[in-house]
């Protein structure tokens, strides 16, 4: 019995070891892909974390992104376009081969404004694979996940095969 343990524990740092590996490369993919995205780098999107099923992102405070200028918050247009990144990034992380993919839906909820001067974090879960489609939920918030600016949940589209050049 005493050397089970032992035996045990070795297979979940291995396991931890691999996993660890999966979401590096993933998250060196996603980087990757995150940088053909336009309107992702003009806004200044940064990919901070990639694990099996989740993506977060962040969205630096950036003046030009105000929406009102009388109190400085982002536009809504911008939190949107994180958590859709950010979403898409949850859907890649729990796919296990990558294929592309499209936004067919996402809901947004705006709870409240950010506050201005802040970074807006975006954290997203892929909860649901089907054949041709994925369902994510997501948060915006800036310095407590559990203070939410907005959340959303989202379906993607899955292709099935790569089309031809």
């Amino acid at each position: 019995m005493a050397e089970s343990g032992p035996q045990h524990s070795a297979t979940v740092t291995v396991m931890t070891d691999e996993r660890d590996e999966r979401n590096a490369r993933k998250l060196k993919m996603t980087r990757a892909l995150s940088r053909s995205v336009p309107h992702s780098a003009a806004l200044g999107i940064r990919i901070i974390n990639i694990t099996d099923t989740e993506a977060m992102h962040e969205l630096p405070y950036d003046a030009k992104l105000v929406g009102n200028p009388d109190t400085g918050t982002l536009h809504g247009g911008a939190i949107t376009a994180l958590l859709d990144g950010c979403s898409g990034s949850a859907v890649f992380a729990a796919l296990t081969e990558p294929v592309p993919i499209a936004t067919l839906d996402l809901r947004i909820d705006y709870l409240k404004p950010a506050e201005p001067g802040k970074s807006v974090i975006g954290k997203a879960t892929c909860y649901k694979i089907t054949r041709n489609v994925a369902f994510t939920r997501a948060v915006a918030y800036q310095d407590d996940p559990e203070n939410v600016i907005a959340h959303s949940v989202g379906t993607f589209m899955l292709s099935t095969k790569l089309g031809k050049p």
